[in-house]
């Protein structure tokens, strides 16, 4: 596992109901998941070994937090999946500089957004 000084090394989410959380995010966008039990799940890229992030039952979702940014090579893909999955586009995509975005909330409240490059 590589971890960089300084840099963002992990993300936990919010998940008071973690097998929903868990669903969601395998059916938008594929993440695999460390099984810790009934309280939390590490997330994982799709055929990845590295843990990046985290579900946490315990924590209060909502927006106004940090706002953590997904990539995507296709980003109208990947605004059908999250619809598909269940979350709640807050902005529909718009461009800006180097690109364009779209901010969604997951089923527990947790809000996020997904930028592809131009």
């Amino acid at each position: 596992m590589t971890h960089r000084h300084h840099s963002i090394d992990y993300i936990e989410l919010a998940a008071p109901d973690l097998p929903a959380a868990r669903a969601f995010y395998a059916a938008a966008f594929g993440w695999e998941f460390n099984d810790y039990g009934p309280d939390y799940a590490g997330i994982r890229a799709p055929g990845g070994d590295r843990e990046a992030g985290g579900l946490n039952p315990t924590g209060t979702p909502g927006p106004g937090g940090a706002l953590v940014l997904l990539y995507s090579t296709d980003l109208d893909s990947t605004l059908e999946g999250v619809r598909a999955a269940g979350g709640q586009v807050t902005q529909e995509p718009y461009g800006f500089p180097g690109g364009r975005r779209f901010h969604f909330r997951d089923p527990a409240g947790n809000e996020l957004a997904v930028w592809a490059a131009r």
